[in-house]
Parts: C-alpha cells; sequence; structure tokens
C-alpha cells in the first residue's frame, strides 16, 4: 500500500478531478489524504470522512471585471496563484511531514505541493485540471513571460529547493492531464500527426521531447458528486431542445447581464427551446418565477426558462441539447463528455485557450461575452442546435475522452509510478 497526498487550491473546479481518482487509488488499497485551504469544500465534494490536512490560504479579492486578456492574468498570478502558494507552504510541509506520502499529487495551480515535495525530496504528479497550459498560452507575450518565470523564480527560493530546476507546473516523472489531444492539442503539434521521418518535437517517434514524454491524457474525471436536490425534472419538456447556460462557481459577480441576453435569446425561440439558467448570484431574481406556475411574463419565464442557483450538472447534462458557458475547462468538458456541442463565452484566465479549442475541434461557437447581443448569441445558439457538424465533433471528443479511461487510468498511472520508486 502506497500513501498518496493530493495539494490542491480551494477551488471546486480543481479538487472534482482528483476526487474520482482518490476514490479509485483507494480501491485499489492505497492510503489518500488532501492538502487544502478549505478542509470542508474537499469532504462535501470528497466525502465526509475524507482525511483532510488544513492549510493557509489567499484570498482572491475582489477582481476588476474589466480585467482581460494579460492584464487579468498578471492579477490572477500576482493576487491569487502566487500569495496562495507562499500561504500554502507551511502547512503542506506540516502535512508531508506528518503523512509521510510516497507520492504528492499536486494540482497545477497549487504551486506548494510540487515546490515542497521537491525541497523534501518526495516525488510528485502534477494533476492538471486545465489544459491551457500545453498549448503555450504566454506566445506572443515574451516581457509577461519573462516576469513570470522570475516570479516563479523568487517562489522556489523561498519555499522549494533553490538548486531545484523543475517547472512546478509540469512534473518531471507524471504530468495527468484530464482532457485528451482530439480537444486539447492542434492537429500540427499532436504527436501522432507528425512525419514519421521528422525530428520536430511533435513526431511520433520523438516522445521524450517535452511535453508529451511525461504527460497522460486521461481524459475527464467524471464520478458522483453531491448534487443539489428538488430539479424539477419533470418541467423538462421532451418535443423542444433543452439548453443549460451556467458560468461555473467562480463567476456569479460578472455574469448579470450575459445571463439577461441570454434568457432573452431563448425565450425569442420558446417555440423550440427550453432553456435552464444557472443563477447563483441571483442577478436576474427580478424576473425569477416558479417554474411551475404563475402570470404575465412571469409565466412566460417560469414555463420557458427556469432560473435556480444550482443544478445537479451531469444528471442534466444527459437530457440537454447543448450548452452556454463561459469556456470553464470543467464544465466544456462534462458538456463533451456527454456529447453536447457548446456556446462559449470565454471571460478570463485559461478560458479564451479553451474556448479555442473548442472551436478548432468544431465542437461549438464562440461569442464575445462582454459585447456579445442577443441576436448574435441567438444566432451561435442556433448554429449549434442546427449544423449537424457541432453535434458530430462533440461526439468524436465524446468518444475519445470515453476511450481515454479517465479516473481508473488516471489511478493506474499514479499507481505505476508508487511502485517503481
Amino acid at each position: 500500500m502506497s500513501r498518496f497526498l493530493c495539494v490542491v487550491p480551494p477551488l471546486t473546479g480543481h479538487i472534482n478531478p482528483l476526487v474520482g481518482v482518490a476514490a479509485e487509488l483507494n480501491a485499489l488499497g492505497h492510503r489518500v489524504a488532501w492538502v487544502c485551504a478549505d478542509p470542508a469544500l474537499v469532504r462535501r465534494l470528497a466525502g465526509d470522512g475524507t482525511e483532510v490536512f488544513p492549510c493557509a490560504g489567499a484570498p482572491e479579492g475582489s477582481r476588476p471585471p474589466e480585467l482581460r486578456g494579460p492584464e487579468a492574468l498578471r492579477f490572477l498570478w500576482e493576487w491569487y496563484l502566487l500569495p496562495l502558494a507562499e500561504a500554502m507552504a507551511p502547512g503542506v510541509r506540516a502535512a508531508v511531514e506528518a503523512f509521510r506520502p510516497d507520492v504528492v499529487v499536486a494540482d497545477q495551480q497549487a504551486f506548494a505541493g510540487a515546490l515542497v515535495a521537491e525541497r523534501l525530496g518526495v516525488p510528485w504528479a502534477t494533476s492538471a485540471t486545465t489544459s491551457a497550459e500545453f498549448t503555450d498560452p504566454l506566445a506572443g507575450l515574451p516581457k509577461v513571460r519573462e516576469w513570470l518565470e522570475d516570479r516563479l523564480a523568487e517562489l522556489r527560493k523561498a519555499i522549494g529547493d533553490p538548486a531545484g530546476d523543475a517547472d512546478p507546473r509540469f512534473s518531471p516523472r507524471l504530468v495527468l492531464a484530464f482532457s485528451a489531444t482530439e480537444l486539447a492539442v492542434p492537429r500540427d503539434t499532436d504527436p501522432r500527426n507528425a512525419d514519421p521521418g521528422s525530428t520536430d518535437p511533435g513526431n511520433a517517434d520523438a516522445r521524450d521531447t517535452e511535453p508529451y514524454d511525461r504527460v497522460r491524457w486521461v481524459g475527464p474525471s467524471i464520478a458522483a458528486r453531491p448534487s443539489p436536490s428538488g430539479f424539477p425534472w419533470e418541467w423538462l419538456d421532451p418535443g423542444r431542445s433543452a439548453v443549460l447556460v451556467t458560468l461555473g462557481t467562480a463567476n456569479a459577480d460578472v455574469g448579470g447581464r450575459f445571463l439577461d441576453v441570454c434568457r432573452r435569446a431563448l425565450l425569442d425561440r420558446a417555440d423550440r427551446v427550453q432553456g435552464v439558467i444557472v443563477d447563483p448570484g441571483g442577478t436576474l431574481d427580478g424576473t425569477r418565477a416558479d417554474p411551475l406556475g404563475g402570470g404575465g411574463r412571469a409565466a412566460r419565464d417560469g414555463k420557458d426558462v427556469l432560473i435556480v442557483p444550482s443544478v445537479p450538472q451531469l444528471a442534466l447534462l444527459e437530457r440537454v441539447d447543448a450548452v452556454i458557458c463561459h469556456a470553464g475547462h470543467n464544465t466544456v468538458c462534462e458538456a463533451l463528455w456527454h456529447g453536447v456541442p457548446l456556446v462559449v463565452a470565454p471571460i478570463r484566465d485559461d478560458q479564451p485557450v479553451v474556448a479555442g479549442q473548442v472551436v478548432d475541434a468544431g465542437a461549438g461557437v464562440r461569442v464575445r461575452f462582454g459585447r456579445v447581443t442577443e441576436q448574435k448569441l441567438g444566432a451561435a445558439l442556433d448554429a449549434v442546435l442546427d449544423d449537424p457538424g457541432p453535434r458530430a465533433a462533440a461526439g468524436r471528443i465524446r468518444s475519445a475522452f470515453r476511450a481515454a479511461g479517465g479516473a481508473p487510468v488516471a489511478a493506474a498511472h499514479l499507481d505505476e509510478l508508487a511502485r517503481e520508486l
């Protein structure tokens, strides 16, 4: 039996993929513990009996909603990811010394896991819950890249091994990528599509070239999870297409206008479409109605558009025909796991990269989050509902995701790593 210590930021989308992996490791007879600044969140997602070591965390604070592009990325790093690593480091070190793991599994954005493991001489693997880093998101931004490399070097001196040289985002032993190359890797850089005689890093005979030598594309880790009860399944009309609108768990502060545009576009298509809008921040409260009754405009909203604070997303994805979302990696992968095409409206961080992956794969249409009109959003929705191309592409990715193996394969790779040590 080996011991695995999962180090994660206090973010649902970064915990959920490892929940299924941890369950598989437990089934293989291994022991799994976690380190997180929000132990209650881990236990809510992974189960009440989950062993969690606490650590300090850094609040994200109020990010200016108008930030986009490089400035938004810099804000994310400077005001959240780097301070989070520094805050987590003492707790991660204490957990490693108390639990004595054989392998640390560090989320790609929980740098403390990788750097503390490096400093203490413990092997570590990377949990990459977004595939954006595999597409060089800083290409064309040399000043941002230089700034980032300098900050990571400073962080290593503070909490890691000053003599180390591994990028804390990419373990030199194992990187678990919770996606598949059919979505995440452009055809011109996918090793399987290169000329067999080429010496290019994409060559299928050159897998010892970065980053393919250590990346294992395991597909989404889809596992049972707690979900809100009371969803009115009887409200869904089998005679109309169903559309889910969601901006994830971290965008309630910026989504009001966009959700309202979605609602109006859905109502314009009420003769053939129903919409479920997830509105955790209550930005549409002024017109929220009982989905099974009411009067006037509220009745039309209640009959054709259901506005709720949360949904049982995995179960609902089995029933919908399209998803409108922010291009969050987990939402995109869960939709495509079910073969559902998307309208993507990226807001910030890795979302523009993921949105580009969806469009390049042919599985969806991209719109501008801050400027999209009701007409343009409606046209994009019509395209993914009526054009067979996006649904066919989503189906191809669904097949690739399921063939990749998900949580059981990820656990098998970790088990193999532990056996090799």
